[in-house]
């Protein structure tokens, strides 16, 4: 497979993607915006797009039930030279499934990540696979 991707400069603040028919506004304003995702978020997203596709892919071949899934990601940022020294992720499942089947659904995620493969190759890729109701649970006690 291959993919692609074009990038333009729409002006000081922005600039504009598009693959397929989609389009994206990426913030490469050296001052911020906050209307758009600059080019570190922008990784972290593919990662979190890979892992979220990936658990689409393989629930149904593994027969695993779930409701809902979210993805937190953080990278720490080195500044000379400017790198990625590491990403962390943690993985929120909405399931019934045991804790079995939800590490058997973090391997396959971790295993047959395209991004997340290259990304781990490069830097530290590091994370936990949680249920949503372990998250309300601790939510809830600490109010």
């Amino acid at each position: 497979m291959e993919y692609s991707v074009t990038a333009e400069r729409v002006d000081a603040h922005g600039s504009l993607a598009k693959a397929k028919d989609a389009s994206l506004v990426l913030d490469t304003d050296v001052a911020g915006r906050r209307d758009a995702f600059n080019p570190a978020e922008l990784f972290l997203a593919a990662i979190a797009a890979c892992m979220i596709k990936g658990i689409e892919r393989v629930t149904p071949l593994l027969k695993f039930d779930l409701r809902g899934v979210e993805v937190r990601l953080s990278a720490v940022r080195q500044d000379a030279p400017p790198l990625i020294l590491r990403v962390d992720y943690e993985l929120i499942i909405d399931t019934d499934e045991d804790d079995a089947r939800l590490d058997l659904l973090h391997r396959n995620v971790r295993k047959y990540g395209t991004i997340s493969n290259t990304v781990a190759a490069a830097t530290p890729l590091e994370g936990t696979i949680r249920r949503h109701a372990e998250i309300a649970g601790a939510a809830s006690s600490t109010i």
